[in-house]
């Protein structure tokens, strides 16, 4: 074989490599710890502190280090605020001393930077959202930077200067921890698709994106899920599945727990549409001609769901509290007859 073609067949087999080692890059999905902290930021952003307890259990089980967890809850505080994200590192305070408590030892983890006094803070931020975005960042950057320079300076120099400054979380990990946090609110979908670019700059593909999507459909809904989903133009989640599951419960109470129960009825309701995300609705009524008459209209993701709400600590709570106070009981299994129209009722509702 000459030279020229001997090197025309190294090419393309060199090429033919890259190419397969870029597709298979590109499929890599987000590994055990890239999951746990997608689901953690989610319910921090929302306020689900029960799952929340469970999700920084499975991170940590999952090789999170402490500091790794905390700085994820601190960086959070810019996205869905300081309630929330002190609340959430409240609750992992709660989770390591309770794990303490079984013998169980987490690791550390790198130590977490808190002095950060460069020369021009503001300077400092700016490039590192140069390079997040891979594009020129004026100063002040425009609109709202003129508009209103102190957010601006708080955007550069605390967020991308003191917090990026801690090298705990690559970047990448951080616009993974950015992305969950934002597609897990209303109304921010500019921001998302801002940090969606970001997060593709740092590496993160679009199949670990639709992952990412599919974690929050777990954690918080398919409406917020679908946030990202037509950012990237990709087939949405059904809100309304063929296999939802639809019943009226028909209750009689008698009259001595009347008060006790609804006090009970209410909790179990509240919590479970709060923390199940499986749990489309569980709305209690009562006929107003006769109070002792409940009516539940409960609507469940698919039985799955279901079988899962009756397994929790509230649901049992309500279950054993109430069944001395029960006089009837009937439950009726519902069919739609119109799919579309409760798709409607669902977007007024959002």
């Amino acid at each position: 074989m000459n030279i020229s073609k001997y090197l025309k067949w190294t090419s393309l087999f060199l090429l033919i490599l890259s190419f397969t080692k870029m597709n298979a890059q590109n499929k890599t999905p987000l590994n055990s710890q890239e999951q746990s902290l997608v689901k953690i930021s989610a319910l921090t952003t929302t306020g689900n502190i029960e799952e929340l307890k469970i999700q920084l259990n499975n991170g940590l089980d999952n090789g999170l280090s402490i500091n790794e967890i905390k700085e994820a809850l601190t960086q959070l505080y810019a996205y869905c605020g300081f309630p929330r994200c002190l609340n959430a590192i409240t609750t992992f305070k709660t989770v390591l001393d309770e794990r303490k408590n079984k013998g169980i030892t987490d690791k550390e983890g790198k130590k977490i930077v808190v002095e950060n006094n460069p020369s021009d803070k503001y300077e400092q931020g700016r490039k590192v959202l140069e390079d997040l975005t891979k594009t020129p960042q004026a100063k002040p950057a425009p609109g709202f930077g003129e508009f209103a320079p102190r957010i601006d300076a708080f955007l550069k120099e605390h967020l991308f200067a003191d917090i990026f400054a801690s090298d705990v979380l690559s970047f990448q990990q951080r616009e993974l921890v950015t992305i969950s946090a934002l597609a897990s609110m209303s109304g921010v979908e500019g921001q998302l698709q801002s940090h969606i670019t970001m997060g593709k700059n740092t590496g993160i593909t679009e199949n670990q994106l639709e992952e990412i999507s599919s974690l929050i459909a777990q954690s918080v809904s398919a409406t917020q899920a679908n946030t990202i989903r037509k950012l990237i133009s990709k087939p949405l989640i059904p809100i309304v599945k063929p296999e939802m599951m639809v019943r009226i419960s028909e209750i009689e109470i008698l009259p001595e727990y009347l008060e006790e129960y609804n006090a009970i009825l209410k909790e179990e309701a509240s919590v479970s549409v709060k923390i199940e995300p499986g749990v489309i609705a569980i709305f209690p009524m009562y006929q107003k001609e006769n109070p002792l008459q409940i009516r539940i209209i409960e609507m469940y993701a698919d039985k799955t769901a279901y079988q899962s709400h009756l397994q929790t600590p509230h649901f049992l709570h309500y279950k054993t509290s109430t069944l001395k106070m029960v006089k009837g009981l009937k439950l009726i299994d519902m069919e739609s007859l119109d799919g579309a129209t409760m798709l409607e009722i669902f977007k007024k509702l959002n």
